[in-house]
């Protein structure tokens, strides 16, 4: 496995604060993503922006401004959490689909390959750059388009059930289950849309329990604890 790209949600982030950034939840990945990368891995991320801005339960506010507020929410995260990763000695990059002057650079296919090149983990911000696509649709568009080999969803479950656990205590969790059946049972692993990107563009997806310990490398290193949705 050469190149990853993980999903990191905002609320993860966030931890039992809900909102905002919990450092003590950042630094450990940020732990993980230098040893996965001192060993030659490259690392794409891209972070949801729930722990700022949750624009869609709103009734007030135009579809289309919401998203908007929530592709900049994004901004800020990937800004922070890039700066925790540089302070444990990596090298960062964010890239965006639109101009947010000296923040970010705009993003390419050659930029991004280019930043990979040169061992440096890059954050992917902004979502797609258009209203009514999630991160979900984000990540799995930039994984198609940077040639990644697997993107890592680093979520509050440890995998994909057939019916919600929370609710359901004897919900069924999958070691492995193909993207055909997620679509069919609308599982939900990602939204609709990135779940057919997915599918249409054979992209594996492994989703696994971002609050374990080490769970990233362990993922990536063969000990894995989760659920892959193969394609």
């Amino acid at each position: 496995m050469k190149r990853i790209m993980l999903k990191l949600s905002g609320e993860a982030l966030a931890g039992d604060k809900k909102t905002g950034f919990d450092e003590d939840t950042v630094r450990k990945v940020a732990v993980q993503v230098a040893e996965l990368t001192k060993s030659g891995i490259e690392v794409g991320i891209v972070i949801g922006g729930g722990n700022f801005w949750r624009g869609r339960t709103s009734e007030n506010i135009d579809r289309t401004k919401a998203d908007q507020i929530g592709m900049l929410a994004t901004v800020m995260n990937c800004i922070y959490v890039s700066e925790i990763f540089r302070s444990e000695g990596m090298m960062t990059a964010i890239l965006t689909p639109f101009e947010c002057g000296s923040f970010t650079k705009l993003f390419s296919k050659d930029r991004a390959n280019k930043y990979f090149g040169k061992g440096m983990v890059v954050f992917f911000a902004g979502g797609t750059g258009h209203p009514y696509f999630s991160t979900d649709t984000g990540v799995v568009l930039r994984a198609v388009e940077v040639d990644a080999d697997v993107i890592l969803l680093a979520k509050a479950v440890d995998g994909v059930y057939d019916s919600d656990p929370k609710l359901n205590p004897a919900a069924k969790k999958y070691d492995e289950i193909s993207i055909d059946d997620v679509i069919a049972q609308n599982l939900q692993v990602v939204d609709m849309t990135a779940s057919i990107l997915a599918r249409d563009n054979k992209m594996p997806m492994w989703v696994f329990p971002l609050n374990e310990e080490n769970s990233i490398v362990n993922s990536v290193m063969g000990e894995f604890n989760g659920t892959k949705v193969t394609v």
